[in-house]
């Protein structure tokens, strides 16, 4: 199944019982990977969690764009990307490595006057997102297999994968979008040690039937 952060929240909350909990950072609806979820207390450290290191792998193909500038929309305007040389593509990442300026894509979750900018854009509203001042500290290429090229990302707060995927299309001159993501880090809290919901509904269960036996046989 594939999970929103929203239906994570949603299925925790059923789980637990709670109404205080959150997490610390959107996953874009198709990215994959590590969200924290904060309960009772520890939502006061949202804001704190959210402001760590991330990490990403992913792939990026080139060739084409899209307007969502990943594969939650049809691919369009489609260039040539066989004569770009593998060398090329590890050098562009250059550009792309320490403090830079980066523009949200039209489909993101900022809002602007109270309004999304994924709503504006799907009411065919022109938007214009501020850029925004991002770090990235490591962009390294890990495989190529024309068209697609595999990728690892560690960068600050804010920054958008997407917005990285189409602007090294743009580089290379061919254009490119994001193919797939996942977020494998956040700060010192790595994806292995993570559980997925429907894992943490079988635990939290298992243990409640177990405190019963517990105190059936008492």
């Amino acid at each position: 199944m594939e999970w929103t952060s929203f239906q994570v929240i949603g299925k925790l909350r059923w789980i637990f019982k709670i109404k205080k909990i959150g997490h610390a950072g959107t996953l874009d609806p198709l990215a994959t990977g590590l969200l924290i979820v904060c309960t009772g207390k520890f939502t006061k450290k949202i804001n704190e969690y959210m402001g760590m290191e991330k990490e990403y792998t992913g792939t990026i193909i080139l060739g084409a764009t899209t307007p969502t500038y990943d594969l939650e929309s049809e691919p369009i305007d489609f260039k040539p990307f066989e004569n770009i040389s593998e060398e090329d593509i590890r050098n562009a990442t250059t550009a792309f490595t320490g403090p830079i300026s980066q523009v949200p894509p039209a489909h993101s979750a900022i809002k602007v006057n109270g309004k999304r900018l994924y709503e504006l854009a799907r009411q065919g509203k022109e938007v214009n997102p501020e850029p925004r001042n991002v770090t990235i500290s490591t962009f390294e290429i890990t495989h190529i297999e024309l068209p697609v090229v595999y990728f690892k990302v560690v960068c600050s707060t804010g920054t958008y994968i997407r917005s990285l995927a189409n602007d090294f299309g743009a580089a290379l001159g061919c254009g490119g979008y994001l193919g797939s993501l996942r977020r494998t880090r956040i700060g010192e809290f790595n994806v292995e040690d993570a559980f997925t919901p429907l894992q943490i509904q079988e635990q939290y269960f298992a243990n409640q039937s177990e405190n019963q036996l517990n105190t059936a046989v008492v």
